[in-house]
């Protein structure tokens, strides 16, 4: 008999109809209290060997439709290798299509990345000479939103943060990528970095959201990423602690680590729309992404967000806020939902290990932005 679940970490689907595993129907569920619906993660049990057909029904109502235009639909049975599968998006419905090879069989909108991988992290992490954990707020609901700090005595802040919008999974890949770069590599680069600042990475700055299933909002349906203004205790703890610790040790470098649902590139979202940014961070901010463009082959900048696209609520962004009150670089990240149109790797699209390898290739333009400094 064929069972389809989301009762689990990060797991999220209404199911609507399941008659057999070739007639599977579901709706992509909203977060918890907004409107907001593109992240979808569940299981399909009772499947050896039969093809599995899903219908979306309601993906043309989703948050961004424009994301299924491209998009491939992951998939794993062991919820450690991921892959793409058949997926068509006609006539508002996403469908997919899969040969299931064993009885059970998990999808997703992009590879997740589960709590307790998150909890090994930084466990790992308090036990590393050159690493400490701190813990910088609590979430809504409790959970701790905890901050690595790294150095070797480095006077610079860097501060890096992951997956304000909790769907945007690949964020916390990419942090998960530079932490262990930095507590494990004995490298040039890395111990250059670390003389000449200490890494504060927020891993998960919206567990609530990401034990919900969401896609972009917390437990109360703050989009964190438009909270950096003004936030507060009662709808954005999380956004409150982290913006309090960077004005208490100060800001040299700062990068939010997101996701894009309809680019299929990696680019980032500067600082130039704002009325006070100077020659020097222009400067710098092209000598960075100069540099990014060097270290990873994945990174470009011909495609990616037009600068006017945030002006009167620019400031309620977190690389607009910290560009702005600190006066230094301060980026935007962004990784495709799709594959890497600029690298393309049409098993897998772009995923986690992509996005890990985008986080070690970071340290570079880091390093030598910071040298610009001195």
């Amino acid at each position: 008999m064929v069972d389809v679940s989301c009762v689990f970490d990060g797991g999220a689907i209404e199911m609507v109809h399941a008659p057999s595993a070739s007639a599977i129907e579901v709706r992509i569920r909203a977060d918890n209290h907004s409107e907001f619906a593109q992240w979808f993660h569940f299981r399909v049990a009772g499947v050896r060997g039969e093809r599995v057909n899903v219908r979306f029904l309601n993906a043309h109502a989703c948050t961004y439709p424009k994301g299924w235009e491209g998009y491939q639909v992951v998939a794993s049975y062991d919820r450690r290798e991921w892959f793409r599968v058949e997926t068509t998006y006609s006539e508002g419905v996403l469908a997919l299509s899969l040969e299931c090879a064993w009885d059970q069989v998990y999808f997703a909108y992009f590879e997740p990345y589960r709590s307790e991988r998150h909890l090994d992290l930084i466990a790992l992490c308090q036990t590393r000479a050159r690493a400490r954990v701190r813990q910088l707020a609590k979430s809504i609901e409790g959970r701790p939103i905890e901050c690595v700090t790294l150095s070797l005595g480095g006077r610079k802040n860097v501060w890096v943060i992951a997956r304000q919008h909790p769907g945007e999974t690949m964020a916390e890949w990419f942090a998960e990528g530079l932490i262990e770069y930095l507590i494990e590599s004995e490298d040039a680069l890395v111990m250059r970095g670390l003389e000449l600042a200490t890494f504060h990475i927020v891993g998960n700055m919206n567990p609530d959201g990401s034990a919900h299933g969401n896609l972009r909002t917390n437990a109360v349906g703050a989009n964190l990423n438009r909270e950096w203004a003004e936030p507060s205790a009662e709808r954005s703890p999380e956004v409150l602690g982290v913006r309090q610790a960077m004005i208490e040790e100060g800001v040299d470098l700062f990068i939010d680590a997101h996701g894009d649902e309809a680019l299929p590139y990696v680019f980032v979202s500067g600082c130039e729309m704002l009325p006070n940014f100077s020659a020097r961070q222009r400067q710098m901010q092209d000598g960075f992404i100069d540099a990014f463009k060097a270290a990873s082959p994945e990174f470009q900048d011909k495609y990616g967000y037009a600068a006017g696209r945030y002006q009167k609520d620019a400031l309620r962004l977190a690389s607009k806020w910290v560009g702005d009150r600190f006066g230094c670089v301060s980026l935007t990240l962004e990784m495709p939902f799709k594959d890497n149109a600029h690298h393309p790797d049409p098993k897998v699209g772009w995923n986690g290990a992509r996005s890990r390898l985008l986080g070690r290739a970071i340290l570079e333009p880091i390093v030598k932005t910071l040298l610009a400094q001195a």
